[in-house]
């Protein structure tokens, strides 16, 4: 099995790490309400989901 010889350098590691950062959640909006919701989840607003009513809300 191959193992490394020598330890990554600290720049090496950081520039391979550079890449790792979060990227901010997307929204989409709903079709009934208009509300930003999360793709593919149900609407925390008025529970429509796939133009259907998916969940009862008050």
């Amino acid at each position: 099995m191959a193992v490394p010889k020598r330890r990554k350098t600290r720049s090496k590691m950081r520039m391979r790490r550079a890449h790792w950062r979060v990227s901010p959640p997307t929204y989409s909006s709903c079709p009934q309400c208009r509300e930003p919701k999360l793709p593919h989840r149900v609407c925390s607003n008025c529970g429509h989901y796939a133009g259907r009513q998916a969940v009862e809300t008050e």
